[in-house]
């Protein structure tokens, strides 16, 4: 724990300047989540003051997630209040899609998430504190979460991505009590979300309705839940290192062989489907989801397609191997895409962009490609290629099938046509007529779906 000790709400500033100095490098570039409320606003003006005697880029980001009527106007509030700070904001725009099986705050989060995920910077800060801890926790236990949904939230976090930036949360042992006080000696102004007052709302009956009782009881109890989710966080990390021994004797490419999830108890199994899910930064499925998901895959044949669905996430099966992705509806098969020389080419149908580079030795002869006109389109059925100049043209169904490719990936490639002679398949290869000999340059395609 860090500087856990007792805290005055005018020693606040002094609190969060240690924080920063404990897990920001220097010339960092922070981004405060800003939702206008009393948290975040107090936030931002302790990073505002900061910035002044930190070396650190401040900014902020606001998310609509277009739920409420008075969206517009938080919006307005909290770049009113950027403005007026002179520091840069940008508001997010978002549509919630509710999934079967996931509730609209848990959408919401993630998808929130999913901006933080993307923001080009060093650190994420966000405004969470001790009572969010508390509440946290007990909504969890009242969902019947596994040690990693009682775990508690951590000071910082890296989130999923290679090139995402932290999550820090430097409010995260500050009672709310502190927060509000320091608001109002500073004299902020800040929003109230009409939804924080109704108990229909889970997190407000625990707020308004159970927090004020145990407090009687308790006075010290949002200390004690925290300690209780320091433990089971500590759990659910042991639990995460045997998942990962269990990741790397189960998995060929980054896939789960079904046949090892036989090998391991089901506790173990169940406990690698997490982890798993978790990596990939799904929304994890209900307990009776999970164990459905479970049964399926264990008791499926090798040959079996087994294809499941939840939230926003579909599970399929090819050959003993099981893939994890999003969930997506097939391409249409009526389009073609003229390419004219440009380096990188996005296929807004297929959701991903060919990058064109030049190498010395290998690739696609220029001069013979651009001969005719060159069009990318999707497979249709009948094509034949010649990869290998060793052996004879081949359909194109029987090579994809003996590079194990799974069937609804081949609907989802790209081929590269001279004219009507197919010259490019993603991980298959150039048609033999059409590589360089060595000592010539060539252009070699490369496909980047977008995850």
């Amino acid at each position: 724990m860090v500087l856990s000790r007792k805290l005055k709400s005018n020693n606040l500033s002094c609190y969060t300047e240690k924080i920063l100095h404990a897990y920001i490098k220097q010339n960092s570039h922070l981004v405060v989540a800003l939702s206008g409320g009393v948290d975040s606003v107090v936030l931002l003006h302790l990073l505002v003051i900061l910035s002044k005697k930190i070396q650190f880029t401040l900014s902020a980001v606001h998310v609509d997630h277009g739920i409420s009527n008075n969206a517009t106007a938080w919006s307005k509030f909290c770049c009113d209040l950027c403005h007026a700070a002179d520091i840069p904001i940008t508001v997010v725009h978002l549509k919630i899609n509710k999934h079967s099986g996931i509730s609209l705050e848990a959408a919401a989060r993630n998808e929130r998430y999913q901006v933080f995920n993307q923001l080009k910077a060093d650190y994420v800060v966000l405004a969470q504190h001790l009572d969010d801890q508390a509440e946290t926790l007990l909504l969890q236990l009242l969902r019947g979460a596994g040690a990693k949904g009682l775990g508690a939230m951590p000071i910082i976090r890296k989130q999923p991505a290679d090139m995402a930036p932290y999550i820090l949360r430097p409010l995260l042992e500050i009672a709310r009590i502190r927060i509000e006080e320091y608001a109002k000696q500073n004299k902020l102004s800040w929003i109230t979300d009409e939804s924080n007052n109704s108990i229909a709302f889970n997190r407000n009956y625990l707020r308004h309705q159970i927090f004020p009782l145990l407090k009687k009881r308790y006075p010290g109890y949002q200390k004690t839940l925290l300690r209780t989710s320091r433990h089971l966080a500590e759990a659910s990390n042991l639990l995460d290192e045997l998942a990962e021994i269990d990741y790397k004797n189960c998995t060929v490419s980054g896939n789960i062989q079904v046949a090892s999830l036989h090998k391991l108890s089901l506790a173990r199994a169940r406990n690698l489907l997490r982890y798993v899910f978790s990596k990939q930064g799904v929304i994890l499925p209900s307990t009776a989801k999970l164990a459905d998901i479970l049964h399926q895959l264990l008791s499926s044949r090798r040959d079996n397609k087994l294809h499941v669905t939840f939230g926003n996430t579909e599970i399929r099966c090819y050959k003993g191997i099981m893939y994890i992705m999003p969930k997506n509806t097939m391409p249409e098969t009526q389009w073609r895409l003229s390419w004219h020389g440009e380096k990188q080419l996005f296929l807004a149908d297929l959701n991903g962009t060919i990058c064109f580079i030049q190498l010395e030795n290998q690739g696609i002869n220029i001069q013979k490609l651009m001969s005719q006109p060159v069009t990318i389109r999707p497979r249709l059925g009948g094509e034949r290629f010649y990869p290998d100049c060793k052996r004879p043209r081949r359909s194109l169904k029987n090579l994809l099938q003996e590079a194990r490719m799974p069937p609804w990936k081949r609907k989802t490639l790209p081929l590269l046509f001279c004219e009507e002679h197919l010259v490019w398949v993603p991980e298959i290869g150039i048609d033999c007529n059409f590589q360089v000999k060595p000592g010539e340059s060539g252009l070699v395609p490369v496909w980047e779906p977008t995850l």
